[in-house]
């Protein structure tokens, strides 16, 4: 008697969608749910992990270099894999969510890889999801384009050699995608993200010169950058591409990835490509790991937290050392300015700020860096350019004069600054606003001429929790308590519904963000992730 078939996998409390048919295809649901039953269970395992290793930071309050690996980083034979040509040359990366319209611009914009994004910049709503991946195929097989049903402008493709390459980012180990499920359990987010565009787009993106390029987000161990070449080489061979065609490129966004760099290219040498600093996400990190650290782990507001810091100096130094003694790129930071049309001062200031850090990043060794709108493209360009001239990256530069100890990357009382009255203000301000878009299912956010996504919610609660909790006296000689932030907060919520007027107030989902943000910020019990708590209310 065979055995019986497999269950597939079960589409949950969804609405149908236009041409869904296309990317939920059979095959492609058997993909996806194989690598369910593969390697859902060693996901598991490494999100408990997680939290062994956070209740150990929290008993002893520090970090450092693993033994356990130490061969791994003494051993100067390794290199990761070369970079395909189509990778080789980063100077410039544009991030957004895969809407129709930002997949063109994005595509359309000067910079030379596009981070399409299903994880920080994106609400994980099923049909930014789905139509997500819809769009990346159509821009692939060029039957895209996009009329914006309020200025009446039309938007089409440049010629495919003017186009980004493509660097799909999935969502985070510890999301859940509640709509695909097998026999009742939901699949990670992760391999949804994955194994759709992956499956749909790796001999098509073969086919155009380049390949199925991928940013991993919010690692924090090198035991989940090993989960990761396990499930390439399994995807790989079950669509039948040759070994090393995926590329991955991984963010040290978390501390606690920050001392294993090297041990995770190690484990994705064959398909690395790179490291990126991402500066919200590690500080709201550093917070969540440290939280039980005292005073001297009190981070000051987040605008005062420069990559200049001594703390993300040795950050920074240390990957673009790291990178390049592996053969990878060293990617840099955000650049989340949003031009504003009406006011050339503020912009004038602000181009003048993004092209500092950029000559900055150019200047210590990195190979790239990101911008949030394509107005920033020629600023970055122009900064790295300098450097670069006609070559491609340079990674030829060693920056053998940089020695980090394991110290230095969490030395946060070597910051001359302090918490403010007015930075609590601007994180429940920011809090609030971000999190009322993303419950509509919007990711990507201008607030206050700079684009948000949930890392920068995250950092913001983060600070309203820790000062709160380290007892915390502003300038003004107010003490950091829940009774002050709910003040503030119900006074931010009373500013935007006269801002906005209440029409479009009751319309909104303000109430809503505002009770959430108290929620994750004055809750005893740390939620781990905001999106976690937000995801059951997301429509």
């Amino acid at each position: 008697m065979s055995a019986p078939a497999p269950s597939p996998l079960a589409i949950v409390d969804a609405e149908p969608l236009p041409r869904q048919d296309e990317v939920l295809t059979d095959a492609a649901l058997a993909f996806v749910a194989e690598l369910h039953r593969q390697f859902t269970p060693r996901r598991d395992e490494l999100l408990a992990r997680r939290g062994e290793r956070r209740a150990e930071i929290a008993r002893t309050s520090t970090l450092d270099f693993l033994p356990e690996t130490a061969a791994v980083r003494a051993d100067d034979s390794w290199k990761v894999a070369p970079a395909p040509a189509a990778l080789n040359d980063r100077r410039v990366e544009i991030t957004g969510p895969t809407d129709r319209k930002m997949t063109i611009n994005a595509l359309n914009s000067g910079a030379k890889v596009w981070l399409a994004d299903f994880e920080d910049a994106s609400a994980p709503t099923w049909e930014n999801v789905v139509l997500g991946q819809l769009n990346l195929i159509d821009a692939y097989t060029r039957s895209i384009d996009f009329t914006d049903p309020k200025s009446g402008k039309s938007y089409a493709l440049k010629p495919a050699d003017e186009l980004a390459t493509v660097v799909t980012r999935p969502r985070g180990w510890h999301l859940d995608e509640r709509h695909l499920q097998l026999d009742g359990t939901p699949v990670p987010g992760a391999l949804v993200d994955f194994g759709l565009y992956f499956f749909h787009n790796a001999q098509r993106l073969i086919d155009l010169g380049k390949g199925p390029y991928f940013y991993l987000p919010k690692t924090e161990s090198y035991l989940e950058a090993r989960l990761w070449n396990d499930i390439f080489v399994f995807a790989q061979d079950y669509v039948g591409i040759p070994q090393g065609t995926v590329r991955a490129t991984v963010l040290i966004e978390t501390i606690t990835a920050a001392y294993e760099m090297e041990e995770i290219l190690y484990e994705l040498r064959d398909h690395a490509s790179g490291l990126n600093a991402g500066r919200w996400d590690y500080l709201f990190s550093i917070v969540k790991n440290f939280r039980d650290g005292g005073s001297k782990f009190v981070l000051p507001d987040r605008n005062a937290v420069t990559m200049t810091a001594p703390f993300m100096r040795a950050y920074t130094e240390l990957l673009v050392r790291t990178c390049h003694r592996r053969g990878a790129h060293a990617i840099g930071g955000m650049a989340a300015f949003i031009p504003s049309r009406r006011d050339a001062e503020v912009n004038k200031v602000a181009f003048e700020k993004v092209k500092a850090d950029k000559d900055r990043e150019a200047n210590d060794g990195f190979d790239g860096s990101w911008v949030a709108h394509p107005d920033l493209v020629p600023i970055a360009m122009a900064s790295f350019d300098a450097v670069l001239g006609e070559k491609p990256n340079q990674k030829e530069r060693l920056r053998e004069d940089v020695a980090v100890a394991a110290g230095d990357l969490i030395a946060i009382d070597t910051l001359d600054a302090r918490p403010t009255y007015e930075g609590l203000r601007n994180a429940v301000a920011v809090g609030i606003r971000y999190i009322e878009a993303w419950l509509r299912g919007m990711g990507a956010v201008a607030i206050f001429n700079l684009m948000e996504d949930a890392a920068t919610a995250e950092i913001s609660r983060s600070q309203i929790w820790q000062w709160i909790n380290a007892d915390v006296v502003f300038e003004n000689g107010k003490h950091a308590t829940a009774r002050l932030a709910r003040e503030v907060a119900a006074e931010e919520l009373a500013a935007i519904r006269a801002e906005i007027g209440d029409e479009a107030f009751t319309a909104g989902r303000w109430q809503q963000a505002h009770d959430l943000l108290l929620q994750v910020s004055l809750d005893q019990d740390y939620a781990d992730f905001l999106t976690l708590p937000a995801y059951e209310q997301l429509g």
